[in-house]
C-alpha cells in the first residue's frame, strides 16, 4: 500500500501527479487527461490489443519506454501501478455491458448464469475502489453509462460514492453529455467524482463548452434530472453557457476525411489500416482543425484507418436512405429495389427458388418489429447518436450521412473526437470495438479540468 501522504493541497504540482487509470480500454479518458496537462503514468486493462493502442498513444510516440499492464483487475496489486511516492489520481470506467440496457439483452439470452447479479462483471466497480483505494488515491474517476443508476434495483454510482465517503474521500456523481463539451455524439455518461476530504469539496463541476442548438429551459433541464435528487450525492450538470458554440455535428466533424464510396456502384477497396489517403478539404472548421492539428501548429495532410465494412447487399439501400431513416425504411427500401430486380429480371412469385435467390440478395432478413434501432442513417446537421463496441461485429448502426456505405474507422474515431494523429493498432473490428467502448477525450478533458479545479493544482 502507498505510504499517506503528508503534502497539503499547496504543495500538489501537476507535473508530479501520477495519473492511473483502470480499465483503461484504447485510452479515451487518459487522452482528455493528458490534453488537460496530466501526466499518465500506469493503466491496466484485460485486453491486450486495447492495451497496445493505448501504449503506443500515450507513452511509445513520446520516446516513453514503458508497456501498460494487461492483467485481470481481481490479479493486480496496486504496488505494480506506481514507480514513487508522488500523489496519485485514479481514473477508470469498468465495464458497462451488465448495466446497459443493449448488453442486458444479450447476456439474457446466454443463460441466467451471465445475467444480473451473477454477471461478475456488475461489480468489478469494487476492484476499482479497492486499487483507488490502497493507492492513496488524492482523486478519484469513475465513468459508466446511465443505466448503472438503476442496475435491478442498485444505484451502482451512488454506493461508490457511499464507500468512497466512508474511506475518507468527498464524493458526488452526475450525468453529462459528450455534445456539451465539443463531441459530435449525444452520448450520455455517469462519472463519479471524489476528492480527499483533507483537499476539500468536489466544489467544481464539468464546464460544458457547448450548447444544444435546441436548448431546453432551465425548468425542463432541471425536470430532466430531478428523478434522480433523491440521492444524497448526485449533482445537476452544470447548464451551457447561452453564449457556448453550438454542438459539433456529423457534417462539421466528417466533411473533410476522405471519399472512400461515392455511389453504390463505386468499387469497394478494403484500405489497409495504416494506409494514408489525402483530405478532401483543407479543414473548414474549428472542430476539424482541432482533430487535424500537429505539435508545429500545422495541419495534417493525410489520414490513416480509412477502412469500412463490405456490404455488398446493402451498399445501394444505404444510397437511397435519408438522415435519420432506420431499419424499417431500409427494410421498405430493400423490398422497392427487389421488386424493381424481378422486373428487370422477369422473375416472378411462382418460380419460387429463383424468386427466394434473387430476394435474399436484395432484402435483409431481419424482422422490423425488433430490428429497427440497428440501423440509422447519420444526419450531417446533427450529432450522431451514441457509438457503442458492437461496431466491432458490423457498422450498420452508424451508415455515413452522405457516402452509401457504414462509417469508416477514422470516421467513428472522429465521431469519438480522438484526433487523427491517434493510430489504431489492431485490425478493423477491434479498432471499432475499441473506439465504440472509449470514453470520449474532449468529455474526458472537461472532466479532468474540472479535478484540476477541484484540488487547485499548481503548474512549475
Amino acid at each position: 500500500m502507498k505510504e499517506k501522504m503528508s503534502t497539503t493541497t499547496n504543495g500538489l504540482k501537476l507535473e508530479n501527479i501520477q495519473v492511473i487509470d483502470l480499465f483503461s480500454g484504447c485510452g479515451g479518458l487518459s487522452l482528455g487527461f493528458k490534453m488537460a496537462g496530466f501526466n499518465i503514468t500506469s493503466a491496466v486493462d484485460i485486453d491486450l490489443k486495447a492495451c497496445n493502442t493505448m501504449s503506443y498513444n500515450i507513452l511509445w510516440k513520446y520516446g516513453i519506454n514503458k508497456e501498460l499492464i494487461c492483467k485481470d483487475i481481481k490479479k493486480v496489486n496496486p504496488d505494480e501501478l506506481i514507480n514513487n511516492n508522488y500523489p496519485v489520481i485514479t481514473i477508470g470506467g469498468p465495464p458497462c455491458q451488465a448495466y446497459s440496457k443493449i448488453g442486458r439483452s444479450k447476456l439474457r439470452s446466454l443463460g441466467d448464469h451471465r445475467f444480473g447479479f451473477n454477471d461478475s462483471r456488475a461489480f468489478l466497480y469494487r476492484e476499482f475502489i479497492r486499487i483507488s483505494v490502497n493507492l492513496d488515491s488524492v482523486a478519484i474517476v469513475m465513468e459508466n453509462v446511465p443505466e448503472s443508476v438503476d442496475f435491478f434495483g442498485l444505484n451502482i454510482p451512488q454506493i461508490v460514492c457511499e464507500e468512497l465517503e466512508n474511506q475518507g474521500y468527498n464524493a458526488i456523481w452526475t450525468i453529462l453529455n459528450a455534445a456539451d463539451y465539443g463531441v459530435p455524439q449525444t452520448r450520455e455518461r455517469v462519472f463519479v467524482i471524489a476528492v480527499k476530504k483533507e483537499f476539500g469539496e468536489v466544489s467544481f463541476l464539468p464546464e460544458p463548452t457547448h450548447i444544444n442548438p435546441n436548448q431546453i429551459s432551465l425548468e425542463d433541464w432541471n425536470k430532466k434530472f430531478k428523478k434522480y435528487s433523491k440521492f444524497n450525492n448526485f449533482k445537476y450538470p452544470l447548464v451551457p453557457d447561452k453564449e457556448c458554440p453550438k454542438w459539433v455535428t456529423v457534417g462539421d466533424a466528417l466533411s473533410d476525411l476522405p471519399a472512400l464510396f461515392p455511389t453504390s456502384d463505386s468499387k469497394y477497396v478494403l484500405h489497409k489500416m495504416n494506409t494514408k489517403l489525402p483530405y478532401q478539404t483543407p479543414p473548414t472548421n474549428d472542430y476539424q482543425k482541432l482533430m487535424r492539428k500537429e505539435k508545429d501548429n500545422t495541419f495534417k495532410k493525410d489520414v490513416d484507418a480509412n477502412c469500412f465494412r463490405k456490404t455488398l447487399r446493402d451498399f445501394r439501400i444505404f444510397e437511397r436512405m435519408q438522415p435519420g431513416d432506420d431499419y424499417v425504411k431500409a427494410h421498405q427500401i430493400a423490398l422497392e429495389l427487389f421488386e424493381e430486380a424481378c422486373e428487370y429480371y422477369q422473375i416472378d412469385k411462382n418460380d419460387t427458388e429463383s424468386y427466394e435467390k434473387l430476394k435474399k440478395q436484395y432484402v435483409p432478413p431481419y424482422d422490423t418489429s425488433k430490428f429497427h434501432g440497428k440501423w440509422k442513417k447519420l444526419d450531417p446537421n446533427k450529432p450522431s447518436h451514441t457509438l457503442v463496441a458492437h461496431l466491432g461485429t458490423d457498422t450498420y448502426s452508424h451508415i455515413h450521412p452522405i457516402e452509401p456505405r457504414g462509417i469508416s474507422v477514422r470516421e467513428a474515431a472522429r465521431l469519438q473526437s480522438f484526433p487523427d494523429n491517434y493510430t489504431f493498432t489492431c485490425s478493423m473490428g477491434d479498432a471499432f470495438k475499441q473506439i465504440g467502448n472509449a470514453v470520449p477525450p474532449l468529455l474526458a478533458k472537461g472532466v479532468a479540468k474540472a479535478v484540476l479545479k477541484n484540488l487547485r493544482l499548481e503548474k512549475g
